[in-house]
Formats: C-alpha cells, sequence, structure tokens
C-alpha cells in the first residue's frame, strides 16, 4: 500500500525535476513529436504554447506514460524523472501516474459524492483507514481551494458543483495521491472567466508543494502564471526559455510571429 498521510518530499527549486531528452512520439506512421528536449524546473510552472494541433498535449501526455493507452502509439527517447527514465525496462507506469498526477482540459468528475472522488485514488492504493481519507479529502480539497466552498455538503454529487468547481474538484483528486508533478492540459479553456481566474491562482499556490507542466493555448495565462515557456510548431519545441524572455525578447522568429500573431 502506498502511503497517503506525508506530504510529497520537495526538489530543490534550483533542480530540474523532470527531463525530456530526445522524445519522439508516433501514433502509427506519423511522426507527431520530433526530438523534443526540455528540462521542467521543480516546484516551478512549465507552460507549452504554439499552435493548435503543434504537439504540445501529445508531448504533455509522454510525460506519464499516457501513451501506453493509446493503440499504435510509441514513444521513444527518454524521460527522466528525478534522473530516473520513466520508460526504463523497471519503471512502473502505475507508480509513474502516482507520481505525475494529470488534469485534462474539461473536468470530469465521477458520478460519486464529492468526498468519493477525492479519496478514489487513496482507497485504490490500499488506503482503509476512515480517518486517514477524512484527513486526505480535507487536505486534498484545501489545496484546491475548494474545502470552505464544499465543506458542508461532501456527501453531494460532485455533478451538482459549478464546471468551476468541478475542475478544482479534478485538481483536489489528483493532488490526494500526492504527486511529485502535475500535468495540466488547457484546464482552464472550458471555464467563465472568474473560473479560470481562480484556476489560475490555483495553480500559482500549488508550486508550494508541486511541479506544474501546463499546455496553455492562452499566451496570456501562460505570461501570467508560467516561470517557464516551451514554444511548439509542428512537433517540434522551436524555443524555451524563462517566460519574460520568451514573450519580450524571443531568439527564434517563428516564435516571434506566433507571440505576434502573425500566425496561430
Amino acid at each position: 500500500m502506498i502511503s497517503m498521510q506525508e506530504p510529497p518530499i520537495a526538489a530543490e527549486t534550483t533542480e530540474d525535476k523532470l527531463v525530456a531528452k530526445g522524445v519522439d512520439v508516433y501514433y502509427g506512421a506519423f511522426h507527431a513529436i520530433k526530438d523534443a528536449s526540455l528540462a521542467m524546473r521543480g516546484q516551478h510552472v512549465t507552460a507549452l504554447i504554439g499552435p493548435s494541433g503543434c504537439g504540445k498535449s501529445t508531448f504533455l501526455r509522454a510525460l506519464n506514460r499516457m501513451h501506453d493507452l493509446t493503440p499504435g502509439a510509441r514513444v521513444d527517447g527518454c524521460i527522466m524523472l528525478d534522473g530516473e527514465d520513466i520508460y526504463g525496462p523497471d519503471a512502473d507506469p502505475v507508480v509513474i501516474r502516482h507520481r505525475i498526477g494529470m488534469v485534462f482540459q474539461r473536468p470530469n468528475p465521477f458520478p460519486k459524492t464529492i468526498y468519493e472522488n477525492v479519496v478514489y485514488g487513496p482507497r485504490i492504493h490500499g488506503e482503509r483507514s476512515k480517518s486517514t481519507l477524512d484527513a486526505i479529502a480535507e487536505r486534498a480539497l484545501k489545496q484546491a481551494a475548494l474545502w470552505e466552498e464544499v465543506k458542508d455538503r461532501l456527501q453531494r454529487s460532485a455533478l451538482d458543483l459549478s464546471g468551476g468547481q468541478q475542475q478544482r474538484l479534478c485538481i483536489a483528486r489528483a493532488v490526494a495521491l500526492n504527486p511529485e508533478v502535475i500535468l495540466m492540459d488547457e484546464p482552464a479553456s472550458a471555464l467563465d472567466p472568474i473560473a479560470t481566474s481562480k484556476i489560475e491562482d490555483l495553480i500559482g499556490q500549488l508550486t508550494d508543494d508541486y511541479t506544474v507542466v501546463i499546455v496553455t493555448h492562452s499566451m496570456q495565462q501562460a505570461a501570467r502564471i508560467s516561470d517557464f515557456t516551451a514554444f511548439f510548431h509542428l512537433g517540434e519545441i522551436v524555443e524555451v526559455g524563462p517566460t519574460s524572455q520568451i514573450f519580450t525578447h524571443p531568439k527564434e522568429k517563428r516564435t516571434e510571429d506566433y507571440i505576434t500573431g502573425r500566425f496561430g
């Protein structure tokens, strides 16, 4: 049984937590990601930006072996989590996805109570203690900035929540497992501006404990919330750097053209 009680041990903020080296992703014969290398620093937010269909989400899914579940998909290269290759022969995909959580584009709460949504992962991993599960639920909902809104209705259906609340519930469900990294695939794209603002504020708070990698279609959002930005185009990482540098002094013309709206 995996222990759920202790918070994750944070990496030094000067270290790279997750490092992709020469990653290629194929869907059958289609070469979707081409020789992508990217270092993602611990307890920081790295944003992946680029036009639709450029490979951002495909790359993100490679970071916790989601493509293992896609027929015909293949990932080459290596992705190092704390120096260990998550695609190595001894790596367990279940453990990898426990350490690297995922939040999807649209809220996808289970048709269960709010409480049961949050403790679902710990239950799957063998936690049976009611007091421990209660503590996990409270901690995760507080980390997702949802506790005060739902603490008196934990036995209500998660489907009764608003879209923004459902997405924060999905974030609570992810952090309930004490991951080290949280991947987010356009987590606010289906939300209204007020709910989006809450998600953005939350992402900033999550870096106290987690490393965050986010795909966003909004350059303004990337500029607001991320520390580092990688620009993707046609399956390649064109440029990576501190977000302020990418948006004010990009080194590559394709980056500048995208940032200034000439294409995308």
